[in-house]
């Protein structure tokens, strides 16, 4: 058995911290996993600022309900599901997919949760588990699951590495600059080639 694992923001929906900038005006929240590789500091960094500010869930969930998936990103899905089955690993969180993922059709999710106060209040987040979009894949590939995993950030690269096929999907030139032997491709026509060839090729 075969199937698809693929990141969310940048990949299928946009990026939610950076639309949340921009519709806040605080150029500091455009800082994603593009940037940052150490997830628990970029975390940190978001809910300081987002403290000192005073925004709450809501303020956020309000500007992900405007959000709609990329270009393409709804009828590329329907045809990945079409073939095979789509889980999403993403580092997002519940509180912030829903919308989302109703817009995708619900692909399956895995992610993470945040901790919220009473009033509201963005106190914390609880990962799935350390590392979480890999040990994902080690664990469908011990069930005898073929991995074809694609994404655009530093936490991807693990998730990559460790499937049986794999590319970056418009990733930064320094995040394809640092890994050359990961295939690079820009457009959901590349990435369906990219996955119409592990889906041809034999398991073993």
């Amino acid at each position: 058995m075969k199937l698809v694992c693929l990141d969310l923001e940048g990949v299928l929906v946009p990026e939610i911290w950076i639309a949340f900038a921009e519709a806040t005006g605080i150029p500091e929240l455009r800082r994603t996993t593009r940037d940052e590789p150490d997830y628990n500091a970029l975390m940190a960094f978001r809910l300081e600022i987002l403290n000192q500010r005073q925004y709450k869930l809501h303020d956020i969930q309000r500007v992900i309900s405007t959000m709609e998936p990329l270009d393409g990103a709804i009828e590329f899905c329907a045809a990945i599901r079409e073939r095979t089955q789509l889980i999403i690993l993403s580092d997002t969180f519940e509180q912030f997919a829903a919308p989302l993922m109703k817009k995708l059709s619900y692909p399956t999710l895995f992610c993470n949760t945040l901790k919220i106060a009473d009033d509201g209040q963005i106190t914390g987040w609880k990962l799935r588990q350390d590392n979480g979009k890999k040990h994902a894949v080690d664990a469908f590939a011990s069930c005898n699951i073929s991995v074809f995993a694609a994404g655009d950030s530093f936490n991807d690269l693990a998730m990559i590495q460790s499937a049986r096929s794999g590319c970056l999907f418009r990733a930064p030139q320094a995040i394809r600059t640092a890994n050359p032997a990961i295939p690079a491709v820009d457009g959901y026509t590349e990435l369906r080639a990219q996955i119409d060839a592990f889906l041809a090729a034999p398991d073993f």
